[in-house]
């Protein structure tokens, strides 16, 4: 066997420098249609000061295709119509009922409009 060199091996002097991607070829055609994400806040809340959330525990309300996990946005500052879901309170107890059907009911206490209902998907 035939030794032709022998030693330290030495370091590569042009190694990989990290630094920013540069572009090769044409740019795409879509990056000028960057959209912005989409802020929940924005979209579903009108009144920040008056909207608050509620999650939902167990199946009672399915009658209103409100199901266990969902997610309630109540808003306190809207007046609600005919057949709106609303949140009240009956003997001390939160229920969600159909204005203005609990008005026929009893003594209520309305605490405000559900105004979105936010489906747990698992």
């Amino acid at each position: 066997m035939e030794i032709f060199s022998s030693g330290k091996l030495s370091k590569v002097k042009n190694g990989h420098a990290p630094e920013v991607s540069k572009q090769t070829g044409f740019p795409s055609p879509a990056t000028h249609y960057a959209e912005p994400s989409i802020d929940l806040h924005k979209e579903l809340i009108a009144n920040r000061d008056a909207t608050f959330f509620v999650r939902i525990a167990g199946d009672e309300l399915s009658y209103y295709n409100i199901w266990d996990k969902d997610v309630l946005l109540i808003d306190r500052s809207l007046k609600p119509k005919k057949n709106d879901l609303v949140l009240v309170i009956i003997d001390g107890e939160f229920r969600v009922v159909k204005f203005p059907k609990v008005f026929l009911a009893t003594e209520f206490v309305l605490w405000g409009l559900i105004r979105y209902i936010i489906h747990y998907a698992r």
